[in-house]
């Protein structure tokens, strides 16, 4: 049997997942002393107080060692395979921990077969692939189908967002203080995605509206051009703009109802307030990787 692995990043709601192979590894916001775990979190309390956390943002923090290799060698233990698909190296250390814990397990159990991919990206840019491995092992495919299948979706996968303010991203290092302040005097907005693992601004426009247009756009060009497989509305802060954005604009242009799923706190502390949408087209696109996907770790 094979046995699907990721992070809570990924941002898939537990009811999804109920009964499927997978292990859901949790990853730590840590806020005025406390720490909480993600998994357990209730972000839509969390987030409700996103907007005062500005001046005192908390910070995040990874598996430990001893809980990943525990995970690792249970699977190991009842001759399961391993297949893993986490948040991209480019913005956490989490995948690196997974590499060396399946290392120290697999120095114990040498049969431990397993296979390990960065999924480059977060939210359910992560979580579709997640969601391809899993249909993969329920249509049983071998572990070398299911990796093709993941790394098909990681390619076909896209996440564009807009934040309703750049103070988010400048006291976390993303932009410059001055460029921050200039933009948010002049209400700029910026349109992101994900590129090679990190954020990158596709487009940075005058007003949220136009930025929300600007993504929308987007996603009616990728659409046309690649096909849809999936889509949910993503959400950091308030969750009603992304509700009636997705009323107003995406559902209307899809015909069909569309979920509204707030991102991980673990992205959204260092984002800030933001509406997006992360979608998989039936093809591949050519966005992601202007070069080569990282390779996959395998045994």
């Amino acid at each position: 049997m094979i046995r699907v692995v990721t992070d809570t990043v990924a941002s898939i709601p537990a009811e999804m997942l109920e009964g499927e192979p997978i292990d859901v590894m949790t990853l730590y916001v840590n806020h005025e002393g406390v720490e909480y775990v993600e998994a357990e979190m209730d972000i839509e309390e969390f987030y409700t107080g996103i907007y005062d956390m500005v001046n005192n943002i908390p910070t995040s923090s990874q598996p430990s060692q001893q809980h990943l290799e525990d995970v690792f060698t249970r699977i190991a233990h009842a001759g399961d395979e391993l297949l893993g698909v986490f948040i991209s190296t480019g913005l956490s250390g989490t995948y690196n921990g997974v590499i060396r814990a399946v290392q120290a397990v697999k120095a114990r159990i040498p049969s431990f077969k397993f296979a390990l991919i960065d999924s480059q990206s977060c939210g359910f840019d992560e979580g579709w692939p997640v969601m391809r491995a899993l249909e993969a092992v329920r249509g049983g495919f071998d572990l070398s189908q299911c990796i093709e299948a993941v790394v098909s979706s990681v390619k076909s996968s896209r996440f564009l967002f807009t934040p309703s303010t750049l103070t988010f991203l400048q006291k976390g290092g993303r932009i410059g203080s001055a460029a921050a302040l200039l933009g948010n005097l002049i209400q700029l907005s910026p349109v992101l995605t994900v590129v090679e693992g990190k954020s990158a601004m596709i487009a940075n426009v005058r007003l949220r509206k136009k930025a929300l247009a600007r993504i929308l756009e987007e996603f009616k060009a990728d659409i046309d051009e690649y096909g849809l497989r999936n889509v949910v509305v993503h959400y950091i802060g308030d969750k009603m703009p992304a509700v009636e954005w997705a009323k107003e604009h995406i559902e209307p242009l899809l015909n069909r109802a569309v979920s509204v799923v707030p991102v991980s706190p673990v992205i959204g502390l260092h984002v800030g307030p933001a509406v997006g949408i992360a979608y998989e087209c039936e093809k591949e696109m050519p966005y992601k990787f202007p070069h080569e996907m990282p390779a996959i770790v395998c045994q």
